[in-house]
């Protein structure tokens, strides 16, 4: 069995035993005060009721995003929906990316603006709660252009009585819910830049650049009606779900899970806005810290060590394997050359022999006698130099050598050897 199926199968035992007085089927979810968030999370607990052994458990409470964190940090909430341009904060960690939301920055009326500073002087601008995302993106464009505070005024609740010019929202993309907006007032959305400026060095380049947790966003032609005649360039920043670090890891790695599983629930509740929901999410741009679950969910598939490395074992076990047999098949081509060399010496040894029996003049039987000899000699000389193996091979060339020098008359060469 591979590691990281032994390690989800250890978390998933793990989730049985863990939680300190409280079930880890259940979690506290804080109650989001936005009401498409609120919408959002109640159809998730809805969803996870009837469809999963993890159960949430919304805080009588609505609350901010930074209520929310404050919540998770008191330890009163496990878990919250929150924007990721919230400032870091020590002891919450994110567990999944769950949806983008896009900054809807609208005017009343059919005018053209050229500019940002032009649609906001003298406006009344509903961008959200104190402390809300849209706020806080909205003064912090402010802030880099440079626009004065007193140039603007925030309409807290928007109504009769408090009319308002521009909206700022961040909000998942939601025709229906302008369109009812549309039926009353003649509403437009304002591009914030030329949607083919996007990576070639154009202001909202610069502006993701310096604000990480943001990411450029184009909303199509025709989305919102007449409100979007043209593509508008805008920004994206993704709604998180978070949890307190000390949540158990078991319990994050199998809510991620559940959560994957039932994404094509999710979709079909609200379609486009799961699009990006993913078990390979980048948490890279993430305000805040990974928690480890989501940080094992990530690690699922990864390679083990002997699966990373095995491709180079596999090469160095062949190499090794090659090295071996062309060690093996030198050795035998170096023996094969031995024993042709001793062949030879046989081959002569049995021509002089042949030779000599037929031959009986004493002057050739000399001239063989000293060719034995000399072929003797030239085969120890090989055997020194190790071009000859001092096997059984060359003892049966040296009898049958001193065999025939015998039948000429002569003597062996360990006898000559002896006598010298």
């Amino acid at each position: 069995m591979s590691r990281p199926v032994i390690r989800n199968s250890l978390l998933v035992a793990l989730l049985a035993l863990s939680g300190c007085g409280q079930s880890a089927d259940s979690l506290r979810f804080a109650t989001p005060a936005s009401p498409i968030d609120r919408d959002i999370v109640t159809d998730l607990a809805v969803l996870f009721e009837a469809q999963s052994a993890i159960q949430f458990e919304l805080s009588d409470t609505a609350m901010s995003g930074q209520e929310a964190v404050d919540a998770i940090l008191a330890g009163d909430v496990d878990l919250a929906l929150v924007s990721n341009a919230l400032p870091y904060s020590d002891g919450v960690a994110t567990v999944i990316p769950l949806f983008p939301t896009v900054l809807h920055i609208g005017y009343v009326g059919d005018r053209a603006f050229t500019d940002i500073s032009e649609l906001l002087t003298g406006a009344r601008i509903f961008a959200g709660d104190e402390g809300s995302a849209s706020r806080l993106i909205f003064q912090r464009s402010v802030d880099r252009f440079k626009i004065p505070d007193d140039s603007f005024t925030f309409v807290t609740r928007p109504g009769p009585d408090n009319e308002i010019d521009v909206f700022v929202v961040f909000a998942p993309i939601a025709p229906d819910r302008l369109e009812n907006l549309q039926r009353e007032i003649d509403i437009r959305l304002f591009s914030i830049g030329d949607s083919d400026a996007v990576g070639r060095g154009s202001s909202i380049d610069a502006t993701t650049l310096l604000n990480p947790y943001l990411k450029p966003f184009i909303i199509p032609v025709g989305t919102y009606g007449d409100a979007t005649p043209e593509p508008i360039l805008t920004v994206a920043v993704d709604k998180m779900l978070v949890a307190r670090r000390d949540l158990p890891e078991s319990a994050v790695y199998t809510l991620i899970s559940e959560l994957l599983r039932l994404r094509p629930a999710l979709a079909a509740q609200r379609p486009g806005l799961f699009n990006e929901l993913s078990g390979d999410f980048d948490a890279s741009g993430s305000t805040f810290v990974l928690h480890p679950g989501a940080q094992a969910y990530l690690e699922r598939s990864e390679p083990t060590i002997y699966e990373r490395y095995s491709g180079i074992a596999e090469v160095a076990v062949t190499v090794l394997i090659a090295l071996i047999s062309a060690t093996f098949a030198g050795m035998r081509l170096y023996r094969m050359k031995r024993k042709n060399r001793i062949d030879r010496y046989y081959s002569e040894v049995i021509d002089i022999r042949h030779q000599a029996e037929r031959s009986a003049d004493g002057a050739e039987k000399l001239e063989l006698r000293e060719r034995l000899k000399a072929l003797q000699d030239q085969a120890f000389s090989e055997l020194v130099n190790e071009k000859l193996a001092a096997n059984e091979s060359f003892r049966i060339f040296i009898t049958l050598s001193n065999d025939v020098l015998r039948q000429l008359g002569a003597a062996s060469y360990a006898t000559r050897n002896s006598d010298d």
